[in-house]
């Protein structure tokens, strides 16, 4: 009924493969839209088993799920949501040896993880087979929102330089603490995102953050600068060499 999405809007919808990496917070609400609004393929990349820490935040689970795989479980929770769409799970870890091969089916890369390293190899491996990636991040009271090398955009790498070393990663949640909503609301932004992105409607967050502040109740938007040279990644070789090194 909406006339920005339409007939042509929600085919195009029917259509769309999307590759979600992570089922943790930022994951859960992500698949639970997406599949709602009826995304015809949806990808599940996660290694990890589900833990009582986390039910506060990853909304997919329950009580009973605790020490069972999240994979299995969002696909089983998500067919229930989406009874025509189909959802493939990789019981993984990304890496290199992999990425290129499963991003390369999938239309647009959604990254739900909680660490700088697979978010650069995401970024890398988007730029390299020109997919879109829907990035968010979340911090005590904070989320973030961007949709990277969309229509030739700014890039994770403009948006994020990687200094390199052992000293350059993200604070554990547990030493900082983080809101449980939060998640929630953050991936449901991301979500839009992307159902916006496959429907060519609206205005993307391409070039931009957006900046969310709960405590707050802030919403702040900033530009990303594109930087031509952060498109000219043609393999993920260096990746290992970089991890070697750290």
């Amino acid at each position: 009924m909406l006339p920005e999405i339409g007939v042509d809007g929600q085919n195009k919808i029917r259509q769309s493969k999307v590759l979600v990496v992570g089922a943790g917070g930022l994951g859960c609400p992500v698949l639970q839209y997406l599949a709602a609004a009826g995304i015809g393929k949806i990808g599940i990349i996660e290694f990890d088993m589900v833990d009582e820490s986390n039910l506060q935040r990853q909304v997919l689970y329950g009580s009973s799920d605790v020490g069972k795989l999240k994979s299995i479980i969002a696909k089983n929770r998500l067919e229930q949501l989406s009874l025509k769409g189909e959802i493939e799970i990789f019981n993984l870890r990304l890496g290199v040896s992999n990425a290129l091969r499963i991003l390369n089916d999938f239309d647009i890369i959604v990254d739900a993880t909680d660490n700088l390293d697979t978010r650069y190899l995401i970024n890398d491996s988007c730029v390299i087979l020109g997919k879109p990636m829907v990035h968010g991040a979340i911090y005590k009271y904070e989320g973030m929102v961007s949709v990277f090398n969309y229509l030739d955009g700014a890039t994770y790498r403009c948006y994020n330089p990687h200094p390199g070393g052992k000293a350059f990663r993200n604070p554990p949640p547990a030493e900082v603490g983080l809101f449980g909503v939060l998640p929630g609301i953050t991936g449901t932004y991301m979500a839009n995102e992307v159902i916006k992105v496959v429907t060519g409607s609206g205005e993307v967050l391409t070039n931009k953050v957006l900046l969310i502040n709960i405590f707050y109740n802030t919403f702040r938007t900033f530009n990303v600068n594109n930087i031509p040279e952060n498109h000219n990644i043609k393999d993920l070789s260096y990746l290992i060499n970089q991890n070697k090194e750290q």
